[in-house]
């Protein structure tokens, strides 16, 4: 058999030990994070931490658990990225089961999957977008961070390819019972497509959990920025007027210790719901690229 030959060993301790050199690669960072984040303010701040804590302490945790701000944050990204991950799913779901037809059945149908398509390669700026916000009254409301990308086309188009992937038997059988086009949707297309669906909620989750950019441009308010936009705001620019925290707090912890467990408390929620995702992953792209 060919799983036995030399070649095909050597390949595969090969890639084990790339896969295992990438995934330390991945892991060993949040683990030098997290080490930071529980160690006290002289070896934080003289850069001798490395995967384990030195003179081990929770003041890191405590001062930005009692930061307004960052909990303010927090809650935002936990109620933008709930909202954006349903409204985007169900817009996604309604838009993607029309594409999916045949031209015989929805005529046009080529002519609108272009219009879609057209906005991945063109979009109308960035000052346009903001006029747009603006105009609307959504400056500084959730829904600034949640309307403009509330469709991700590209997630339109995998989920198109997944329907049109499904027996087509199916669906004229759910017809001849009376079921009409929302109807099968819900009840025929939605259950088989639960693994595309669930892939497809975790890339909007962690696509709206790490946006930045329109928190700083859409919310003149430290109060309603988005953890992202906050962590970008205390990082990169080094800004700790916006932490709401008194100089005197920081006289016995590290601003260092605090980036760090900021960074970590800002990572958990995705490293807490991947895994019970990431089984969908495979099954759910590739199988809509497999025809009768």
């Amino acid at each position: 058999m060919y799983y036995k030959t030399k070649g095909y060993r050597i390949f595969s301790v090969a890639n084990y030990i790339f896969l295992g050199v990438l995934s330390l690669l991945c892991i060993l960072p949040i683990i030098h994070i997290l080490a930071v984040s529980f160690s006290s303010m002289a070896p934080a701040s003289a850069n001798l931490v490395g995967f384990w804590p030195i003179g081990f302490t929770t003041d890191a945790y405590v001062k930005t658990f009692g930061n307004s701000n960052f909990i303010n944050s927090l809650l935002v990204s936990v109620k933008r990225t709930v909202i954006a991950t349903v409204i985007g799913m169900v817009i996604m779901l309604l838009t993607a089961f029309p594409l999916s037809k045949e031209d015989l059945n929805f005529k046009g149908r080529s002519i609108y999957t272009w219009f879609f398509v057209f906005t991945i390669l063109f979009s109308g700026g960035l000052i346009p977008s903001y006029i747009l916000i603006q105009k609307l009254g959504l400056m500084d409301t959730i829904w600034a961070l949640v309307l403009p990308g509330a469709l991700s086309v590209w997630n339109v188009i995998l989920m198109m390819n997944f329907f049109r992937g499904l027996p087509k038997e199916l669906e004229e059988a759910a017809y001849l019972d009376g079921a009409g086009h929302i109807k099968t949707l819900a009840l025929v297309y939605i259950p088989l497509s639960m693994p595309a669906i669930a892939t497809l909620s975790l890339f909007t989750m962690v696509g709206q959990w790490n946006s930045w950019f329109d928190g700083m441009i859409y919310m003149s308010d430290v109060k309603n920025y988005p953890l992202a936009s906050l962590l970008q705001t205390i990082i990169v620019q080094q800004d700790l007027s916006k932490i709401n925290v008194d100089p005197s707090m920081l006289e016995n912890v590290s601003q260092r210790t605090v980036r760090a467990a900021q960074i970590f408390i800002g990572a958990l929620p995705i490293l807490v719901i991947y895994p019970f995702l990431q089984r969908f992953f495979v099954k759910g792209i590739v199988i809509g690229a497999v025809k009768e």
